[in-house]
């Protein structure tokens, strides 16, 4: 059976309930998920995931939530090669910061590149200052995205 590691880097739980609103469409297509709301290194790569999709909030000026900062720190100080990897990723933040605008999930997004992860399709920016309810943007870019990457087979 196909698996899919869903890594949520949340504050104030925006990323997670996206997370798990998308959760069913992966398992309507055959995936077992597993959501990862207190990620590590050791969740990524022991064993290898090989399908992941990450749903990331920015905070401050555009930092990561607490829950995900050492991840992406252990990530950039260990250099762990993640060529194994091919993901999705949902970017969350507030236009009104700026260039600080999803900055989280870009900067993830190069850090994953870095070390030879492989995204799949477009990243998805969800701005707050036009979206209430980021589900409501992330649901349908997450049906496209499945059909696109051929997951639903």
């Amino acid at each position: 059976m196909s698996t899919l590691d869903i890594f949520v880097a949340t504050m104030y739980g925006g990323a997670l309930d996206v997370a798990e609103q998308v959760k069913p469409l992966f398992e309507d297509c055959g995936y077992t998920v597993t959501i990862h709301e207190q990620p590590t290194l050791e969740d990524l790569i022991e064993p290898p995931v090989e399908l992941a999709l990450f749903c990331v909030s920015t905070t401050g000026s555009g930092d990561y939530p607490g829950n995900f900062a050492s991840l992406a720190s252990d990530i950039a100080d260990k250099g762990p090669s993640l060529a194994h990897l091919r993901y999705g990723l949902i970017a969350m933040g507030d236009s009104s910061y700026g260039e600080t605008f999803c900055g989280a999930g870009r900067a993830l997004d190069a850090l994953l590149g870095e070390y030879g992860a492989e995204r799949l399709g477009e990243r998805l920016e969800v701005d707050a200052m036009e979206t209430f309810m980021a589900d409501d943007e992330a649901v349908p870019w997450v049906e496209a995205w499945i059909e696109e990457q051929g997951l639903n087979r």
